[in-house]
């Protein structure tokens, strides 16, 4: 973990508070996994259970995977073949045991779930307690369409998009659920109402990452007053894109907390309820809005 939040030019930067949650000992940690998948849900699942541990070493009792953290195959298509049924599957057994041996909050950053249209899936988050229980599931709201130069995506090819915004409550606080580009509409985000967590497990792209990332999960925790925790894919995969990766955990502050540019590995961090209280207390931002009652 980094010792000081530091900027995206690599630089140190001072911390606006001398008790972030980093520096009090004895509260909740969480952590993020950086991948880059590849088309094999077995290897995938495999260096996923290595990063779990490796996060869970370091204290985490909030471990999130990245967006298509069990397959980014081939084609897209691929992710249609290994959909699964709810309740049934061996991505979601592989989740459930997995939280149950760690005694661990686990999210499964998007998990390709079977829909009414047989060419598609449902781009789903899933979260299971410490006892291996399926907590909560979220399916992407917004999904990705992007053409520039060679580049050309479309999610809606093979994704059948959500409609449920989707919080959760946990030990750790009121988690909002989010995938990826989600991250691009505040409006989801103000309609959680006051969350202490956000989630936004993501495959940004490099080209759009690069652009936008940082700037993009920064100004969420800001306007949100909310920590945010963004496992991210990073790195080259087999299929030929590159995505961005910078894993990172922010705070209410907007202060990145532990990041992980490119890679597999972990980002790990400290949450203070306390400090967040103390914020919103200071900055009653969230109950300044007034547009939402014209």
């Amino acid at each position: 973990m980094s010792p000081r939040p530091v900027s995206s030019f690599g630089r140190a930067r001072p911390a606006v508070r001398q008790d972030s949650a980093n520096a009090v000992p004895g509260l909740a940690r969480i952590a993020g996994v950086q991948m880059a998948s590849g088309p094999y849900v077995e290897a995938n699942l495999n260096e996923a259970r290595r990063l779990i541990a490796m996060a869970v070493a370091q204290g985490a009792k909030l471990v999130a995977l990245p967006e298509y953290f069990a397959i980014m195959g081939m084609k897209d298509h691929d992710k249609v073949k290994v959909r699964e049924e709810p309740g049934t599957g061996p991505i979601q057994q592989f989740l459930s045991q997995t939280a149950k041996k760690h005694k661990i909050w686990l999210v499964g950053g998007s998990v390709p779930m079977a829909s009414d249209n047989p060419d598609k899936v449902r781009n789903t988050t899933l979260v299971y307690d410490d006892k291996g229980k399926l907590a909560a599931s979220y399916d992407k709201i917004h999904l990705f369409g992007f053409a520039m130069g060679k580049e050309q995506y479309s999610e809606e090819r093979t994704i059948v998009p959500g409609k449920e915004v989707k919080v959760i409550d946990s030990p750790f606080g009121r988690i909002g659920l989010s995938i990826c580009y989600d991250l691009r509409f505040p409006e989801l985000y103000r309609a959680m109402k006051d969350v202490d967590i956000i989630l936004v497990p993501s495959a940004f792209t490099e080209t759009t990452g690069k652009a936008h990332w940082e700037t993009l999960i920064r100004a969420r925790a800001i306007e949100n007053l909310a920590y945010v925790l963004a496992p991210a894919q990073g790195g080259y995969h087999l299929n030929g894109r590159e995505t961005h990766g910078d894993s990172m955990i922010v705070d209410p502050w907007g202060v990145v907390l532990d990041r992980l540019p490119r890679g597999s590995g972990v980002v790990v961090a400290g949450i203070n309820p306390e400090y967040l209280g103390r914020l919103r207390k200071g900055l009653p931002a969230l109950s300044h809005r007034t547009l939402h009652h014209i």
